[in-house]
């Protein structure tokens, strides 16, 4: 495909635009133990292993959603285990307060890179259009991360695998965000890490595709399989390859 001239940059978030401070399992382990103290909080009579519990049914959906490439969300997850656990009608504020909690613990874990506003800056100086799309099992958990961040007003919109319901590489997520702007796949790049969601999933959908490695280390037979159309090692490389490319 012809890639000519590009107008619209899609951005994956966690690992393009951001990264983890430091190795999540102790991280994650204090967000699930904050969820079961918020749902004890507000009057739920659930054992401190319900913790457990729940990293181990999310391990079931992460693992079911790799395959299907079907996003069902962390609030779908939380209301199934809770319904097992004799909670079937809990209300939308209780589960969405337990989700805060353990997001409030798991966004402390995360970093904007460190040219991340200048490199968005340069691109939004040189008039393209920018949007998020991120796969993630809650769209809050990700608006909340781009407004901590600063970075909301670069992009003309933020899209998550929870709100499309579709996963990268699945093609239909980033037909959906190019149908923000009316682009053809033709006159739009994705830039993300990960090789099978973005380069892969970004080629299949007919995008430019710009893999930043720098916190990657990716698997010599997923190197030999995808080729990205460009690499980088930082985002601020980035205006220069476009540059190049326009």
């Amino acid at each position: 495909m012809n890639h000519s001239f590009l107008r619209a940059l899609l951005f994956d978030l966690g690992g393009t635009l951001m990264h983890a401070r430091r190795p999540w399992p102790a991280v994650i382990s204090r967000a699930d133990q904050a969820l079961v103290r918020s749902l004890q909080s507000q009057g739920l009579n659930i054992a401190d292993h319900f913790a457990d519990e729940f990293r181990a049914r999310l391990e079931d959906y992460y693992a079911q959603r790799t395959i299907s490439l079907f996003e069902t969300t962390y609030h779908s997850v939380l209301s199934e285990l809770l319904s097992e656990k004799h909670y079937p009608d809990i209300a939308e504020t209780v589960s969405r307060s337990a989700l805060d909690a353990l997001f409030a613990v798991t966004h402390e874990n995360w970093a904007l890179e460190e040219d991340a506003h200048l490199t968005l800056k340069m691109l939004e100086a040189a008039g393209y259009r920018m949007g998020i799309v991120s796969n993630a099992g809650d769209e809050t958990d990700v608006l909340e991360l781009v407004e901590r961040f600063g970075i909301g007003p670069y992009f003309d919109f933020v899209l998550t695998s929870a709100t499309c319901s579709y996963r990268k590489p699945h093609p239909r997520i980033f037909e959906v965000a190019l149908s923000h702007w009316k682009f053809p796949a033709s006159e739009a790049a994705i830039i993300g890490d990960t090789l099978e969601a973005d380069i892969a999933g970004g080629q299949i959908a007919g995008l430019y595709t710009i893999w930043i490695s720098r916190r990657i280390q990716a698997a010599e037979e997923d190197r030999a399989r995808i080729r990205p159309d460009s690499q980088i090692e930082s985002l601020i490389e980035l205006p220069g390859v476009l540059n190049k490319l326009n």
